[in-house]
């Protein structure tokens, strides 16, 4: 029988979401316990499940919540008559939201980093949701007027890659406002508001074109540099993990499942590492290498700010459809051990500096607009995480069509033309 529902019913369950979001952020879905959860709001386990029986129901019961409270930000978004005023209403809203949770006057939001690890039934609702909230962003980004007419199947594409940008950028806010007091929350909202529409190249900056001999170039070189001396079958099982822990989560890619994705045993896994955590942290660090090797290259070029920037930027957007990829999702840091979790951010941060010294090159220069540095190379980072599930969300991207697609409406800002190829 479900629990009668009453006033103080209602307040318990919701100081118990607010319990669960905090630690499940704390320490991953996979990694917290009803018990820990029952214990950070004073209730004893079969307290608790007179709430939610089992963890995975809470899980659940902390993402819809989530997914409400960004569909309560894009409806009021999506009552402004232009799409640049939908674009900074969205930011606006979410980031506000995360300004009351940092002072305690809004309950926590869990992250939805490792949602793909919810097993069913849970998982069919919660991602039904999330869906409804994805095109509730796609909907942010209509033309303005679109006079009526059908979309065709280019734009369609464009616009749901241009959605899934988006969404996940300003998600990713959450990852390094934490640098910001909450009363300077406002004030971040509006320079991401501005990079995200006017991107960061100034006047005059061209596009690359999808052939570009010198971005291919440094593609490739990056996979070779980045492999160094270590085994092909090695790296084959980092790209297996990093590939299924994209698509499923860590806690839904099992030892088995990635194993098996080479055709080896459960055991071969063991020979080259001690724990699923420690195959992760591989991964993390074999991404890195990459995102380090193109980042190096890049800076190693002649040219503008601007120039440098491409090719730090498009080699890796390529490189996660390319068969050298993909490139891990960054937030899969969420299921790692505290310690592994603070290297992987640590190591994230230092790499983000590396794009803000590009972006400064740049404004030195005049080949890049007047912007906030720190902000801007944080959403490279983003872009790196939003690759992750680019193939989900935009079918028929390709490595040939995917920096057209996702890297421009980044660099050159969400109101600049598509790419007549990007398609």
């Amino acid at each position: 029988m479900a629990p009668i529902t009453t006033p103080r019913f209602a307040e318990k369950r919701e100081l118990i979401l607010d319990g669960a979001a905090r630690l499940f952020n704390q320490r991953g879905i996979k990694a917290g316990t009803l018990a820990e959860v029952a214990a950070s709001v004073g209730l004893a386990t079969n307290s608790l499940t007179y709430y939610h029986r089992r963890k995975e129901d809470l899980v659940a019961a902390c993402l819809m919540r989530s997914i409400a409270a960004v569909n309560q930000v894009v409806a009021q978004a999506d009552l402004a008559p232009s799409l640049a005023d939908r674009v900074s209403g969205f930011v606006d809203g979410f980031i506000a939201q995360l300004a009351a949770i940092a002072r305690g006057q809004a309950p926590e939001l869990i992250h939805f980093a490792d949602m793909r690890a919810l097993p069913e039934p849970q998982a069919a609702p919660v991602f039904a949701a999330y869906t409804d909230m994805f095109r509730g962003v796609r909907q942010l980004l209509r033309d303005d007027p679109d006079g009526g007419r059908p979309e065709v199947a280019p734009e369609r594409i464009a616009r749901n890659a241009r959605a899934h940008l988006l969404l996940n950028l300003v998600v990713w806010s959450r990852a390094w406002l934490g640098r910001y007091e909450p009363d300077d929350y406002a004030g971040a909202a509006r320079r991401l508001t501005d990079l995200l529409l006017h991107g960061l190249a100034a006047p005059g900056q061209t596009w690359p074109a999808p052939d570009d001999p010198l971005l291919q170039a440094l593609a490739a070189d990056a996979v070779v540099s980045a492999a160094g001396s270590g085994d092909a079958l090695r790296d084959a099982y980092l790209r297996a993990a990093t590939r299924l822990v994209n698509q499923r989560g860590v806690g839904g890619a099992s030892v088995e499942d990635i194993a098996a994705t080479l055709a080896l045993t459960k055991g071969s896994f063991y020979h080259h590492h001690d724990t699923k955590e420690a195959l992760i942290a591989d991964c993390f660090a074999r991404t890195f290498g990459l995102i380090r090797a193109v980042q190096a290259a890049a800076q190693a070029t002649p040219g503008n700010g601007w120039q440098r920037l491409l090719r730090a930027t498009v080699p890796l957007v390529r490189l996660q459809l390319s068969a050298q990829g993909p490139l891990l999702r960054i937030t899969a840091w969420h299921a790692l051990p505290e310690a592994m979790r603070w290297r992987a951010f640590g190591t994230m941060n230092r790499l983000a500096e590396r794009v803000a010294a590009l972006v400064v090159d740049g404004m030195v220069d005049g080949s890049v607009r007047v912007l906030d540095p720190g902000i801007a190379a944080q959403q490279v980072s983003g872009l790196v995480n939003a690759l992750a599930e680019i193939e989900a969300w935009v079918p028929g991207i390709t490595d040939r069509n995917v920096s057209d697609l996702l890297a421009r409406p980044l660099l050159l800002g969400l109101l600049a033309p598509a790419s007549p190829g990007g398609a």
